[in-house]
């Protein structure tokens, strides 16, 4: 039936099922193992779903940016290890402009209109239904100030003010407050976008530095073995993460009122050269009056460093 197919895949079905409190919130992940591999976690039913295999020509497909948006997944730019299928190049330093979408009714990906840059370990995020990003490298490991914005309903992309500075290190992006903040690796200065119009701030809130999660609204980072709430100078230990001490690779991120920590690898140390992939994942409920960590399924297909993952409203 053609118009029950318009009908599920149009945009109208999603913003009923948000306005009446029906939508449901799952999790993507993407891991070194198997290469360009997606699974997808229901937290109502603890259970790992595996998507398509992402489409692109680029193998090993890594350091991009990825986001959902509209009830859909988006998976942006980024780079490989492997051959350049453009050029032929096996120097790893080659960026792609491409951007994919999922849509989780029709479990089909479509390739959606290009970045006017290609770059990889760049800040992208979701603010008010738009996609932006900023940042980053392009080909030939060359950092990269500019910005561009996304309009899924008209598949456009459009320039927006560059960053200030570079700092010449990937950074990341998170939407906190309704403004989008670009982090910068082993920096604690924050470059900050409240309107297009305005451009970027710069704003230094002493930010610890390690993994991080926005959970309804607030930023919690994980350093030196704690979980610690973040605002803005301010620093609250929440609990102890000491058990994550030697995993490295994981994923962080928020989802209701609970931060997930997902995959990695184990080791080496000086007493054990082997390094363990970990398809693990961990759950902490920071919502209540006393955090607690419990265990959830472990991923059935993705293992070890984790290359994505963000949250999907569907």
């Amino acid at each position: 039936s053609r118009s029950w197919r318009a009908a599920i895949r149009g945009s109208e079905l999603f913003k009923a099922r948000q306005e009446v409190g029906s939508a449901e919130e799952l999790l993507c992940v993407c891991a070194y193992d198997p290469e360009n591999l997606w699974q997808m976690y229901d937290p109502l039913r603890d259970l790992w779903i595996t998507l398509p295999v992402l489409p692109s020509k680029v193998r090993h497909l890594a350091y991009f940016g990825v986001v959902s948006t509209g009830g859909k997944l988006y998976v942006l730019g980024g780079g490989s290890d492997d051959v350049d299928p453009l050029t032929g190049d096996q120097d790893g330093s080659f960026a792609t402009d491409e951007v994919w979408s999922y849509d989780p009714i029709m479990r089909r990906w479509a390739q959606r209109a290009s970045m006017v840059l290609p770059r990889a370990m760049f800040a992208c995020c979701v603010s008010k239904g738009k996609i932006i990003v900023a940042g980053g490298f392009t080909s030939c490991r060359k950092s990269i100030s500019q910005a561009e914005m996304y309009d899924p309903d008209k598949d456009v992309w459009i320039p927006i003010p560059d960053l200030h500075r570079t700092h010449n290190s990937a950074c990341s992006g998170l939407v906190i407050g309704g403004k989008v903040h670009v982090l910068h690796k082993g920096l604690s200065t924050v470059q900050v976008l409240d309107h297009i119009g305005s451009g970027w701030t710069v704003e230094d809130y002493g930010w610890l530095q390690g993994p991080m999660a926005v959970v309804q609204g607030a930023l919690y980072v994980m350093s030196h073995g704690l979980i610690v709430k973040q605002e803005k100078e301010v620093s609250k230990v929440v609990i102890s993460a000491s058990e994550f001490r030697r995993r490295i690779g994981f994923a962080m991120t928020g989802l209701r009122d609970e931060i997930y920590v997902i995959g990695g690898v184990i080791g080496p140390d000086r007493f054990n050269w082997d390094i363990k992939p970990m398809s693990d994942v961990d759950i902490l409920t920071v919502g209540g009056n006393r955090p607690t960590w419990r265990q959830a399924a472990s991923m059935t297909k993705c293992r070890g460093t984790i290359f994505g993952c963000t949250q999907l409203r569907i």
